[in-house]
């Protein structure tokens, strides 16, 4: 069966519209594949405290203080999913340790207002710094900053304002379009993307002391990409070799553990 040029046309002009309508609601609601918050609230501990960031929201977060003078503060900046819930065993092993630590999370996470995005996480971050050294007097100079994978793009942001006393990036990626193009190959990510997060880029321009972790088998941020902040970065690399992004190994094994003492200031 011949088909005939209009039939043609229209089969190209419906295909170009399908086309158009999936990257039109990419785009419309990118976010919600980039941000996967648990919204329900944090039950309530002892270490409550409440940030307030400079566009007026009230976000949760704990300030966890060791039984001894902390050696140094850990302020931890989350992934993309879940909540401050999930960090909970991270920031106990940091405290047995001698760390204060403060544990957050972002807007529209943990039961906080708002909604997520880049502009948004770089106030929600400075409002926990603010927290730091305004209210709990911490020398700037005692703070590490602590990202896993999104939150290492928080971190570094944040870190070429305020240069910590160490940085610590867990399954770092280059910049988000990379590791979203990993993700969605089919999509022209780069040309999507309203969110940047350049980690590669901004770790390039600071000079404190780094630290990447990455696990050698990531299904989530490819290693190569996490390699190659460490080089930007000339950040000391460790690799645990058998982990994946989510395993116990990466969110609170000894060598992430060991890891972060490493950055602890004499």
């Amino acid at each position: 069966m011949r088909l005939t040029k209009t039939v043609v046309v229209r089969v190209l002009l419906g295909l170009v519209l399908v086309v158009v309508l999936v990257l039109a609601l990419v785009w419309i609601f990118q976010r919600r594949l980039i941000y996967l918050p648990d919204t329900t609230p944090v039950p309530a501990r002892p270490e409550d405290v409440r940030l307030r960031t400079a566009d007026g929201l009230e976000l949760g977060a704990w300030f966890i203080e060791p039984a001894q003078t902390p050696r140094a503060t850990v302020l931890i900046a989350n992934g993309n999913g879940g909540n401050r819930a999930g960090r909970a065993p991270l920031a106990a092993k940091l405290a047995q340790a001698g760390l204060a630590v403060l544990a957050f999370d972002y807007r529209g996470y943990g039961g906080n207002p708002g909604d997520p995005d880049e502009a948004g996480l770089a106030l929600d971050v400075r409002a926990a710094y603010r927290f730091l050294v305004e209210d709990r007097r911490v020398p700037p100079e005692r703070i590490i900053f602590y990202g896993e994978s999104l939150g290492c793009a928080v971190v570094a942001e944040l870190a070429l304002e305020h240069p910590p006393a160490g940085l610590l990036l867990r399954s770092p990626f280059v910049d988000l379009a990379a590791v979203g193009a990993e993700i969605y190959p089919y999509l022209p990510v780069r040309l999507l993307l309203r969110d940047r997060f350049p980690v590669r880029d901004e770790v390039a321009r600071l000079r404190v002391p780094t630290v990447v972790v990455l696990g050698g088998r990531d299904s989530v941020v490819p290693p190569a990409q996490s390699r190659e902040v460490a080089a930007a970065a000339s950040a000391r690399l460790v690799e645990v070799p058998d982990a994946d992004h989510n395993d116990p190994a990466l969110l609170e094994g000894p060598e992430l553990l060991d890891a972060v003492l490493s950055l602890v200031p004499r």
